[in-house]
């Protein structure tokens, strides 16, 4: 029987991709954490686990009808992105796939009556929230497989297919690290103020009421009150989190969703991105077993 044996809320903020150097001095003479924290999360969790598969909810990677995941059995190529082409440029990449996680959630999914789809088109393109995090915590033999975010799928959607891919993982003997790549609230800074709020600094966060929403949810995950998560989504939609907050709900589903107690271990400063709420958590599972 496969197992979850860790999940983690991370960031996947541009700034971790920039060098050493140019982040400091973004950051007023220190590194972001958001950057020195995923190198403790490589060192601390992902290099002793023992997992041989990582499912990432990329919460750029947004689909219409039906969730995707992808199938393909390797990716590899040259990464620039379409947002960020000064920043994130000529990026190399070469992911092994699973391409049975992916069919077994399909079909996991048809039978709960939910809607997912296994896509191993060479065409299909990778996103940042997936390539960002695989720099930093990725393993040459070990698979990555990215899960979309579906953006007419409601809160109750989200953690549905959470349950399905802790059920598909069940099914097939894995040791999978689940991970929900995105942020918290999701509000940037305008144009003409990007330049003077490059810091880290929570100040930088665009409200205050924005912030708070972010600090009260980071509370709430580092005591394992998933419940409260869940139950005040329709509060926390009125700061746009990240992707409706799709990646964390569907994390959340596979761990138990509103039954979840698991704490969130900060790898990470609560940070902000142009304006927007980042921060690493770690949950970990102990292996999980049910949902």
């Amino acid at each position: 029987m496969g197992s979850i044996v860790g999940a983690g809320l991370i960031s996947h903020a541009p700034v971790i991709m920039f060098p050493e150097r140019m982040r400091i001095e973004a950051n007023g003479g220190r590194d972001f954490t958001l950057a020195t924290g995923l190198n403790r999360l490589r060192k601390d969790v992902f290099e002793c686990s023992g997992h041989d598969l990582v499912l990432v909810i990329d919460s750029h990677w947004t689909t219409t009808t039906e969730f995707v995941v992808k199938s393909h059995g390797k990716r590899a190529g040259i990464f620039t992105s379409s947002e960020m082409p000064t920043a994130l440029h000529q990026i190399p990449y070469d992911i092994p796939g699973d391409p049975e996680i992916a069919h077994t959630i399909c079909a996991e999914a048809g039978r709960e009556g939910s809607w997912a789809a296994a896509v191993n088109d060479p065409y299909l393109p990778i996103q940042y929230a997936t390539l960002n995090l695989w720099t930093y915590l990725g393993q040459p033999e070990t698979a990555w497989v990215s899960i979309s975010v579906c953006q007419t799928a409601t809160t109750a959607d989200y953690l549905k297919l959470g349950r399905i891919i802790m059920q598909a993982v069940k099914k097939l003997d894995r040791r999978v690290m689940l991970i929900a790549s995105g942020g918290l609230s999701h509000i940037f800074r305008p144009l003409s103020q990007l330049r003077s709020h490059m810091n880290g600094n929570p100040d930088n966060i665009v409200t205050a009421k924005a912030r708070a929403a972010d600090e009260q949810r980071i509370a709430w995950l580092t005591a394992g009150h998933h419940k409260s998560v869940i139950q005040a989504m329709p509060e926390f939609l009125a700061f746009e989190p990240e992707a409706r907050f799709g990646h964390y709900l569907m994390l959340a589903g596979a761990l138990g969703g509103e039954n979840c107690r698991i704490p969130g271990e900060r790898f990470s400063d609560y940070e902000s991105g142009i304006g927007t709420g980042q921060i690493h958590l770690w949950f970990n599972t102990k292996e999980v077993r049910s949902a």
